[in-house]
């Protein structure tokens, strides 16, 4: 009898509970500003609403689809008819990642997500916890940092140059097809450890490290294509399923999550302990994690680093730098392949600086005087941005500011959109940039060309949309792929490299080095000072 007693209270208060928390989401659904007047697309079904759509097909697909069939503000829904905006309005995009400060936060899903892959560091985290971070991990991306670190990007350069060079001696007829993601990958790793790290994993002579094959392919692994199940889960269970999903679930993707996430954590603790030995011995490196563990020893106690932040933090500039740069450096040339007039055009302008040089070796200053060099980058980053949506939620109500007055389902026209707190956002950097008011008619056609024109646009979306640098929404989505500074200094790879196309001859292999020694360089000032920019500005501010 008081097993059944015990039994029959503690199903009382189960019901009890969840009356009371459907009873909570109703009145929070049903009380909160709608935004159900906004146009949007028909929901493919009521449990996941468009988020099938949103999340299985090709990159870049709803957003063009839904931009122009509906504009830039549109509504979508979520699970069980929950209301969500899809955004590439540059006005409201101008206002959440800058002007709002911590007024949106990060899903908390997808929060859940990055503290899987990359612990509770930067990109975890939200308002008070992230300013503090930002705080302590500015000192490693200084300029003087990253000019320290063109030595190791030009090692890398001749590294990759040589494995290249022997690939082409090697074969019967001096042409070679080459996996240039698969090398450039390796490339952006081995340069990211000593950066970053002082660490040498090897890539690029294809050395055994487990914590190297770890990180390959863990992006597309965990975060590829999700299945509809995989989206009920992250979309509809609470943070504390996922979370203890993340800990003991045996699928294969937890299962390379958690595999990867205890190799970094292991590396990062020995290279801490070895950096703070170092400090207190008075040996100082350059390295960036060498210049966070003085940082953060200088730091009042209260704002420092606690050690699973630190590793965090290192584990984020790993999966982070090296998953996005990559993957900008194999788009921008794939890009160059589609365009052999722009790959030559890029090239004489290479050609020239390197006689310019005669002999002295590339520094971060000769990118400023390559301005076809930075057209091209911004260009590819606009045309295939490496992150092309960013996922927001309202953490009050608020008003979001339009660059142009829009029409809702019932005629009224609107130029700013009130919405509740806890409104979910998703930002499509890829629908913004092919915004034809920003970037030209031609907006869906690779142009570099773009960047030397003159803005002629004298309305409110021109002035804070301007195709120049100086303008916050342009510089925040620059950063996507990279900093303002970092646009002219990244990934220039020549059609020559690409596939079938003009494989170089051992005459070429000069015009090659060159190619590859400006990628690097690049991609060392990308790194640094594109981070540097997301920790100073456009993470979260205030």
């Amino acid at each position: 009898m008081e097993i059944e007693r015990l039994l029959f209270e503690n199903a009382t208060r189960a019901s009890l509970f969840g009356i009371i928390a459907l009873a909570y989401f109703l009145y929070r659904r049903y009380t909160r500003i709608s935004v159900s007047h906004i146009p949007g697309p028909e929901p493919e079904s009521f449990i996941l609403g468009n988020l099938p759509e949103l999340f299985q097909s090709q990159v870049g697909v709803p957003d063009f689809k839904w931009k122009q069939q509906f504009g830039d503000i549109v509504r979508i829904k979520g699970p069980f008819g929950e209301d969500r905006l899809f955004i590439s309005d540059p006005k409201a995009m101008q206002y959440i990642f800058h002007t709002a400060g911590y007024g949106f936060l990060k899903w908390p899903e997808r929060t859940e997500i990055s503290r899987v892959l990359m612990g509770r560091g930067l990109l975890w985290a939200d308002d008070a916890i992230h300013r503090r971070q930002r705080k302590v991990m500015l000192p490693g991306f200084g300029a003087p940092e990253c000019k320290a670190f063109v030595p190791i990007f030009l090692k890398a350069a001749s590294a990759l140059v040589e494995q290249w060079n022997d690939l082409l001696a090697s074969s019967i007829d001096q042409s070679v097809e080459l996996n240039v993601a698969s090398w450039l990958s390796r490339a952006t790793m081995d340069s990211l450890g000593e950066a970053a790290f002082d660490y040498h994993f090897g890539a690029l002579e294809n050395k055994e490290n487990e914590l190297m094959k770890a990180y390959f392919g863990l992006m597309s692994d965990t975060l590829g294509q999700p299945s509809r199940q995989a989206i009920f889960t992250q979309t509809v269970m609470p943070v504390w399923y996922l979370r203890f999903m993340s800990r003991y679930s045996n699928t294969r993707r937890m299962v390379h999550a958690r595999h990867t996430a205890e190799l970094a954590n292991d590396i990062a603790q020995s290279l801490i302990n070895m950096k703070s030995q170092a400090l207190l011995y008075g040996k100082e490196n350059k390295d960036i994690l060498s210049l966070l563990v003085k940082a953060n020893a200088s730091e009042n106690p209260a704002s420092r680093l606690t050690d699973e932040e630190m590793l965090a933090q290192m584990r984020t500039l790993l999966l982070a730098g090296h998953e996005t740069s990559s993957t900008s450096l194999v788009w921008c040339i794939l890009e160059l392949s589609r365009h052999p007039e722009v790959q030559s055009k890029l090239r004489e302008e290479i050609r020239a600086t390197e006689r310019r040089l005669n002999g002295k070796q590339f520094t971060a200053t000769d990118f400023d005087n390559m301005p076809y060099l930075a057209a091209v980058l911004k260009e590819s980053m606009r045309f295939q941005p490496a992150v092309y949506q960013n996922y927001r939620m309202a953490a009050y109500d608020t008003v979001l500011p339009l660059s142009k007055p829009i029409t809702t389902t019932t005629g009224e026209t609107i130029s700013s959109l009130p919405i509740g707190k806890g409104t979910k956002l998703v930002l499509s950097i890829a629908a913004y940039n092919r915004n034809k008011e920003v970037f030209g008619e031609d907006a869906d056609v690779y142009n570099p060309d773009r960047w030397f024109r003159t803005s002629e646009k004298k309305g409110p979306t021109a002035d804070f949309c301007r195709r120049e640098e100086n303008t916050e929404l342009e510089k925040w989505r620059s950063l996507r792929s990279g900093s303002p500074r970092a646009l002219a200094k990244q990934v220039p790879l020549p059609l020559y490299l690409w596939k079938k196309e003009d494989i170089p001859t051992s005459t070429d292999r000069n015009n090659l080095y060159i190619a590859v020694l400006v990628s690097l360089l690049a991609f060392a000032c990308f790194a640094c000072f594109g981070t540097a920019y997301y920790l100073y500005k456009f993470s979260h501010r205030n």
